[in-house]
């Protein structure tokens, strides 16, 4: 068969959509200044969709360091992969002060979050060695263990007990491979919002021996009495061996980092296949990423103007009777019953008719006939805006329970 023969009968979980979805339910431009109410379709919207979570996008002081950092740098420098010809001062810098506000000896900086983490779980480990993680674990963290050639195993989410047995199962491979045994978790659950287990799982580290890895990509910024992370906020951050976080969420800018002790960072620095191969971090990028951090450090004013937005909208949609499954985070999920025609219908009302913007989640993220509504709240939303979408929730609640949506077909179009 032809390899693009498959693809004209299979086109994927998301890409069977597309006919109907592009450009609207996936793809969707919003458009004009990032802040709460941007343009889609030309329209304004009040948006609950971008992960600006301390509102550092459009910050003045950030605008004026990148405006000038690319001014004086452009996008060019450095050029080439840092093992060989990007390498820069300025690098090292920004991973010393990230190793100091995560409490760990060293950091090393990667250019993105997602192949970030690949490529760790994949110079890490070996044949020998065996992991253990969490089943709602971030596609990132799946698409490195499909590297591993070793042995791996799951546990159902945040369940101890299980996750006890399979550290069980796994210290009895390493007893004959002669391997080592590395837990991945998340700090926040970028989806569901709720947070890894992390404080029973470092209290496993008597009874087992493991190393612990937690990508904490929700959690850095937000999380924590400094921002420091979910680790500080359950008072382990010792006890965590590799501290993952990307610049994608808090701060608003691409890339992320890694921090551990000195000699495992050296090793990654040496062994990342997709940091070695790859260009070097844009300097712009890099100025704009100290600037954004010493804001995160100096500036605890806006981690709790973002918790004031956060719970202003949790505790106004639980009062309202919606289902906000475990969130611990700033992540605000609304589950709701319906099918997906029902959920297209009731996201093109939410839009058009109310103006609210949100992502709409359905099968196969989450099970048959669950609607994830998900909005991530911003230090720079306003409690009118908050007060203005808890009313338009409770209005298209209203409608689904009523079956004002069509559960056979897109009729909003």
């Amino acid at each position: 068969m032809d390899v693009f023969e498959k693809i004209r009968t299979n086109k994927g979980p998301l890409g069977q959509y597309a006919k109907d979805a592009h450009g609207y339910f996936v793809f969707p431009k919003l458009e004009g200044e990032i802040k709460p109410r941007m343009t889609f379709r030309g329209k304004e919207v009040l948006t609950w969709s971008l992960n600006n979570y301390l509102g550092l996008a459009n910050h003045p002081e950030v605008r004026a360091t990148d405006a000038s950092a690319a001014a004086e740098w452009g996008l060019g420098y450095p050029m080439g992969a840092r093992a060989m010809s990007g390498h820069t001062r300025q690098h090292e810098i920004l991973e010393e002060q990230l190793a100091a506000f995560e409490g760990k000896e060293k950091a090393y900086l990667l250019n993105y979050g997602y192949q970030g983490m690949v490529s760790i779980i994949d110079a890490l480990l070996d044949r020998k060695d065996v992991v253990v993680y969490d089943s709602e674990a971030h596609a990132c963290i799946l698409d490195g263990l499909r590297m591993h050639i070793g042995k791996r195993f799951v546990y159902p989410h945040n369940n101890m007990e299980n996750m006890e047995k399979q550290l069980q199962r796994a210290e009895k491979i390493v007893a004959t491979t002669g391997g080592g045994v590395l837990v991945i978790t998340e700090g926040v659950f970028g989806m569901s919002g709720d947070l890894g287990k992390l404080g029973e799982i470092v209290k496993l580290k008597k009874k087992y021996k493991f190393r612990l890895l937690v990508d904490d990509a929700h959690g850095f910024g937000t999380m924590g009495a400094t921002g420091a992370g979910t680790p500080e906020h359950f008072g382990v951050q010792n006890d965590v061996d590799l501290y993952f976080g990307t610049f994608a969420k808090s701060m608003a800018l691409i890339g992320g980092f890694v921090a551990g002790p000195a000699e495992v960072i050296d090793f990654l620095q040496y062994n990342m296949r997709s940091q070695i191969y790859a260009k070097s971090l844009p300097m712009p990028i890099v100025i704009g990423a100290m600037k954004r951090l010493e804001l995160l450090r100096t500036k605890p004013e806006l981690r709790t103007k973002l918790w004031k937005v956060v719970n202003a909208l949790q505790t106004g949609l639980k009062a309202k009777g919606f289902n906000l499954g475990n969130t611990e985070s700033p992540v605000t999920p609304v589950f709701l019953q319906g099918s997906p025609f029902e959920a297209a219908n009731l996201v093109f009302d939410l839009r058009e008719n109310y103006g609210v913007f949100c992502s709409i989640v359905i099968y196969p993220v989450v099970p048959k006939d669950v609607i994830m509504l998900r909005l991530i709240p911003t230090a720079v939303h306003s409690l009118e805006d908050v007060e203005y979408t808890i009313k338009a929730f409770s209005e298209i609640h209203h409608k689904l329970v009523n079956k004002a949506y069509d559960p056979n077909k897109i009729t909003g179009f």
